[in-house]
Protein backbone atom coordinates (compact mmCIF):
# COMPACT_ATOMS: atom_id res chain seq x y z
CA UNK A 1 0.00 0.00 0.00
CA UNK A 2 1.29 3.51 -0.94
CA UNK A 3 0.55 6.57 -0.05
CA UNK A 4 1.73 9.71 -1.40
CA UNK A 5 1.64 13.22 0.20
CA UNK A 6 2.15 15.89 -1.14
CA UNK A 7 2.32 19.78 -0.38
CA UNK A 8 1.56 21.22 -4.22
CA UNK A 9 -1.96 20.52 -5.28
CA UNK A 10 -1.07 18.45 -8.25
CA UNK A 11 1.38 15.77 -9.16
CA UNK A 12 4.84 16.54 -11.81
CA UNK A 13 4.50 20.06 -11.36
CA UNK A 14 6.77 20.78 -14.52
CA UNK A 15 4.87 18.38 -16.84
CA UNK A 16 1.65 19.61 -19.15
CA UNK A 17 -0.99 19.50 -16.26
CA UNK A 18 -3.45 17.01 -18.65
CA UNK A 19 -0.94 14.58 -18.61
CA UNK A 20 -0.62 15.06 -14.88
CA UNK A 21 -4.34 14.38 -14.17
CA UNK A 22 -3.75 11.17 -16.53
CA UNK A 23 -1.31 9.76 -14.73
CA UNK A 24 -2.66 10.20 -11.26
CA UNK A 25 -5.72 8.46 -12.46
CA UNK A 26 -3.77 5.18 -13.66
CA UNK A 27 -1.76 5.44 -10.44
CA UNK A 28 -4.86 5.45 -8.49
CA UNK A 29 -6.38 2.63 -10.34
CA UNK A 30 -2.93 1.00 -9.47
CA UNK A 31 -3.91 1.26 -6.14
CA UNK A 32 -1.51 4.05 -4.73
CA UNK A 33 -3.66 6.89 -2.75
CA UNK A 34 -2.81 10.95 -2.85
CA UNK A 35 -2.69 13.29 -0.23
CA UNK A 36 -2.25 16.96 -2.23
CA UNK A 37 -1.96 19.67 -0.81
CA UNK A 38 -0.64 18.58 2.17
CA UNK A 39 2.54 19.28 4.42
CA UNK A 40 4.38 17.02 6.69
CA UNK A 41 4.67 18.68 10.06
CA UNK A 42 6.21 15.72 11.99
CA UNK A 43 7.48 12.88 11.91
CA UNK A 44 8.89 10.23 14.50
CA UNK A 45 10.24 5.87 14.21
CA UNK A 46 8.44 3.84 17.12
CA UNK A 47 8.67 0.35 17.35
CA UNK A 48 9.55 -0.30 13.56
CA UNK A 49 7.29 1.83 12.71
CA UNK A 50 7.12 5.46 11.26
CA UNK A 51 4.35 7.82 12.34
CA UNK A 52 3.76 11.26 10.68
CA UNK A 53 1.41 14.13 11.70
CA UNK A 54 0.89 16.14 8.52
CA UNK A 55 -1.76 19.41 7.75
CA UNK A 56 -4.04 19.80 4.92
CA UNK A 57 -3.27 23.20 3.67
CA UNK A 58 -7.06 23.44 2.01
CA UNK A 59 -9.03 22.56 5.15
CA UNK A 60 -6.37 22.82 7.92
CA UNK A 61 -7.35 19.61 9.10
CA UNK A 62 -4.84 17.58 11.00
CA UNK A 63 -3.76 14.48 9.65
CA UNK A 64 -1.74 11.42 10.60
CA UNK A 65 -0.08 8.12 9.09
CA UNK A 66 1.90 5.47 10.08
CA UNK A 67 3.82 3.77 7.40
CA UNK A 68 6.34 0.71 7.54
CA UNK A 69 9.05 3.02 5.31
CA UNK A 70 9.11 6.79 4.34
CA UNK A 71 10.59 7.60 1.65
CA UNK A 72 11.75 11.64 1.45
CA UNK A 73 11.85 12.98 -2.41
CA UNK A 74 11.59 16.67 -1.76
CA UNK A 75 13.60 17.60 -4.87
CA UNK A 76 17.59 18.74 -5.36
CA UNK A 77 19.78 21.23 -4.26
CA UNK A 78 23.48 22.02 -5.51
CA UNK A 79 26.18 20.37 -2.83
CA UNK A 80 28.28 23.01 -3.51
CA UNK A 81 29.21 23.63 0.19
CA UNK A 82 32.85 23.43 1.44
CA UNK A 83 34.44 22.25 -1.71
CA UNK A 84 36.53 25.49 -1.46
CA UNK A 85 34.74 27.78 -4.05
CA UNK A 86 35.57 30.92 -1.50
CA UNK A 87 39.31 30.23 -0.88
CA UNK A 88 39.49 30.12 -4.96
CA UNK A 89 37.21 33.19 -5.44
CA UNK A 90 34.54 31.27 -7.18
CA UNK A 91 31.54 32.69 -7.81
CA UNK A 92 27.91 30.69 -7.28
CA UNK A 93 24.43 32.05 -6.86
CA UNK A 94 21.92 32.80 -3.88
CA UNK A 95 20.91 28.86 -4.78
CA UNK A 96 24.46 27.69 -4.53
CA UNK A 97 24.64 26.94 -8.25
CA UNK A 98 28.02 28.07 -9.91
CA UNK A 99 27.93 30.11 -12.04
CA UNK A 100 29.50 29.02 -15.75
CA UNK A 101 29.44 30.74 -19.48
CA UNK A 102 28.54 28.76 -22.71
CA UNK A 103 32.22 27.05 -22.08
CA UNK A 104 30.78 25.78 -18.81
CA UNK A 105 34.18 27.40 -17.37
CA UNK A 106 34.00 29.39 -14.40
CA UNK A 107 34.76 33.16 -13.37
CA UNK A 108 38.54 31.71 -12.46
CA UNK A 109 40.14 30.80 -15.19
CA UNK A 110 40.34 26.73 -16.31
CA UNK A 111 38.33 25.70 -13.65
CA UNK A 112 35.20 24.52 -15.21
CA UNK A 113 32.22 22.86 -13.89
CA UNK A 114 29.00 20.99 -15.48
CA UNK A 115 25.72 19.04 -14.17
CA UNK A 116 23.44 19.87 -11.30
CA UNK A 117 26.02 22.26 -9.28
CA UNK A 118 25.82 24.72 -12.27
CA UNK A 119 21.82 24.97 -12.10
CA UNK A 120 18.86 22.44 -13.40
CA UNK A 121 17.20 21.09 -15.26
CA UNK A 122 18.87 17.95 -13.09
CA UNK A 123 18.99 15.24 -15.29
CA UNK A 124 21.99 12.50 -16.21
CA UNK A 125 21.53 13.27 -20.09
CA UNK A 126 21.84 17.13 -19.75
CA UNK A 127 25.01 16.89 -17.35
CA UNK A 128 26.96 14.05 -19.73
CA UNK A 129 26.12 16.30 -22.86
CA UNK A 130 27.50 19.27 -20.79
CA UNK A 131 30.49 17.43 -20.03
CA UNK A 132 30.86 16.70 -23.58
CA UNK A 133 31.03 20.43 -24.50
CA UNK A 134 32.66 21.41 -21.88
CA UNK A 135 35.42 19.07 -22.65
CA UNK A 136 35.88 19.67 -26.43
CA UNK A 137 35.67 23.55 -25.67
CA UNK A 138 38.48 22.81 -23.73
CA UNK A 139 40.15 21.12 -27.08
CA UNK A 140 39.52 24.16 -28.99
CA UNK A 141 36.99 22.12 -30.74
CA UNK A 142 33.36 23.50 -32.06
CA UNK A 143 30.33 23.51 -29.47
CA UNK A 144 26.44 24.56 -29.68
CA UNK A 145 24.86 26.28 -26.58
CA UNK A 146 22.13 24.52 -24.84
CA UNK A 147 18.33 25.17 -25.46
CA UNK A 148 17.14 24.05 -22.06
CA UNK A 149 13.32 23.92 -23.70
CA UNK A 150 15.07 21.10 -26.28
CA UNK A 151 15.87 18.96 -23.31
CA UNK A 152 13.41 15.92 -23.05
CA UNK A 153 12.37 15.27 -19.25
CA UNK A 154 11.41 11.46 -18.62
CA UNK A 155 9.84 10.24 -15.51
CA UNK A 156 10.73 6.56 -15.21
CA UNK A 157 7.71 5.03 -13.50
CA UNK A 158 5.13 2.49 -15.04
CA UNK A 159 3.61 4.16 -16.57
CA UNK A 160 6.21 6.61 -18.34
CA UNK A 161 5.77 10.15 -18.48
CA UNK A 162 8.02 12.11 -21.03
CA UNK A 163 7.70 15.94 -22.13
CA UNK A 164 9.86 18.37 -24.08
CA UNK A 165 8.71 22.10 -25.14
CA UNK A 166 6.56 23.85 -24.25
CA UNK A 167 3.10 23.03 -22.19
CA UNK A 168 0.18 24.18 -23.92
CA UNK A 169 -0.20 26.50 -20.58
CA UNK A 170 2.99 27.86 -21.10
CA UNK A 171 2.55 28.20 -24.92
CA UNK A 172 -0.68 30.54 -24.03
CA UNK A 173 1.21 32.51 -21.76
CA UNK A 174 3.80 33.91 -23.98
CA UNK A 175 0.71 34.65 -26.55
CA UNK A 176 0.85 31.63 -29.16
CA UNK A 177 -2.01 30.64 -30.98
CA UNK A 178 -1.97 27.25 -30.57
CA UNK A 179 -3.24 24.12 -32.50
CA UNK A 180 -3.14 21.09 -30.45
CA UNK A 181 -3.47 17.17 -30.93
CA UNK A 182 -3.81 14.50 -29.13
CA UNK A 183 -4.20 10.13 -29.29
CA UNK A 184 -4.89 7.52 -26.90
CA UNK A 185 -2.75 4.85 -26.65
CA UNK A 186 -5.83 2.16 -26.77
CA UNK A 187 -5.70 3.48 -30.45
CA UNK A 188 -2.72 2.12 -31.38
CA UNK A 189 -2.49 -1.44 -31.98
CA UNK A 190 1.09 -2.30 -29.99
CA UNK A 191 0.00 -0.57 -27.36
CA UNK A 192 -3.00 -3.07 -27.17
CA UNK A 193 -0.94 -6.26 -27.49
CA UNK A 194 1.68 -4.76 -25.07
CA UNK A 195 -1.37 -4.54 -22.60
CA UNK A 196 -0.73 -1.11 -21.87
CA UNK A 197 -3.33 0.50 -23.55
CA UNK A 198 -3.82 3.61 -21.23
CA UNK A 199 -1.99 6.98 -21.72
CA UNK A 200 -1.94 9.57 -24.18
CA UNK A 201 0.64 11.93 -26.55
CA UNK A 202 -0.11 15.37 -27.19
CA UNK A 203 1.26 17.85 -29.21
CA UNK A 204 1.11 21.49 -29.61
CA UNK A 205 2.40 23.46 -32.35
CA UNK A 206 2.24 27.54 -33.62
CA UNK A 207 -1.10 28.39 -35.48
CA UNK A 208 -0.22 30.24 -38.03
CA UNK A 209 3.73 29.40 -38.65
CA UNK A 210 3.41 25.35 -38.27
CA UNK A 211 6.29 25.68 -35.54
CA UNK A 212 6.76 22.27 -33.31
CA UNK A 213 5.97 23.84 -29.58
CA UNK A 214 6.37 20.60 -27.55
CA UNK A 215 5.08 17.42 -26.86
CA UNK A 216 3.72 15.37 -23.30
CA UNK A 217 3.29 11.92 -23.17
CA UNK A 218 1.90 9.58 -20.68
CA UNK A 219 1.73 5.49 -21.54
CA UNK A 220 4.58 2.80 -22.44
CA UNK A 221 7.81 3.34 -23.33
CA UNK A 222 7.33 7.21 -24.03
CA UNK A 223 10.61 7.77 -22.54
CA UNK A 224 11.92 6.22 -25.82
CA UNK A 225 9.59 7.60 -28.22
CA UNK A 226 10.44 11.43 -26.62
CA UNK A 227 13.73 11.21 -28.84
CA UNK A 228 12.05 11.49 -31.78
CA UNK A 229 10.29 14.61 -30.58
CA UNK A 230 13.80 15.80 -29.30
CA UNK A 231 15.37 15.53 -32.73
CA UNK A 232 12.03 17.53 -34.37
CA UNK A 233 12.36 19.78 -31.56
CA UNK A 234 16.19 20.69 -32.48
CA UNK A 235 15.43 20.92 -36.21
CA UNK A 236 12.73 23.11 -36.20
CA UNK A 237 10.55 20.86 -37.83
CA UNK A 238 7.14 21.96 -38.15
CA UNK A 239 3.66 20.06 -38.46
CA UNK A 240 3.82 19.77 -42.04
CA UNK A 241 7.26 17.51 -41.71
CA UNK A 242 6.04 15.66 -39.14
CA UNK A 243 2.60 15.12 -41.21
CA UNK A 244 4.75 13.89 -44.24
CA UNK A 245 6.98 11.59 -42.20
CA UNK A 246 5.92 7.54 -42.61
CA UNK A 247 6.05 6.23 -39.25
CA UNK A 248 6.66 2.29 -39.04
CA UNK A 249 3.79 -0.36 -38.32
CA UNK A 250 3.06 -1.84 -35.85
CA UNK A 251 4.52 0.32 -33.60
CA UNK A 252 4.22 2.92 -30.82
CA UNK A 253 5.78 5.41 -32.47
CA UNK A 254 2.34 5.46 -34.78
CA UNK A 255 0.64 7.48 -32.12
CA UNK A 256 3.02 10.22 -32.46
CA UNK A 257 1.91 10.65 -35.60
CA UNK A 258 -1.73 10.30 -34.97
CA UNK A 259 -1.32 13.15 -32.39
CA UNK A 260 0.25 15.64 -34.63
CA UNK A 261 -2.34 14.24 -37.31
CA UNK A 262 -5.06 15.28 -35.24
CA UNK A 263 -3.76 18.83 -34.23
CA UNK A 264 -4.97 19.70 -37.64
CA UNK A 265 -7.80 17.23 -37.93
CA UNK A 266 -6.68 14.91 -40.16
CA UNK A 267 -6.19 11.87 -37.67
CA UNK A 268 -7.23 8.47 -39.17
CA UNK A 269 -7.44 5.62 -36.37
CA UNK A 270 -9.52 7.47 -33.69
Amino acid sequence: QVTVIEYLDRILPGMDSEVAKKFKLILQKQGIDFKLNTAIKDARVDKGSVYLSANDNSTKENLSFEADVVLIATGRIPNTQNLGLDTLGIKVSQKGEILVNNNFETNVSSIYAIGDVTGGPWLAHKASHEGILCVDAIKGLKTHKIQKENIPGCTYSRPQVASIGLTEKRALELNHEIKVGRFPFIGNGKAIALGEPEGFIKTIFDKKTGEFLGAHLVGPEVTELIQGFAIAKKLETTEEDLMETIFPHPTLSEAMHESVLDAYDRVIHF
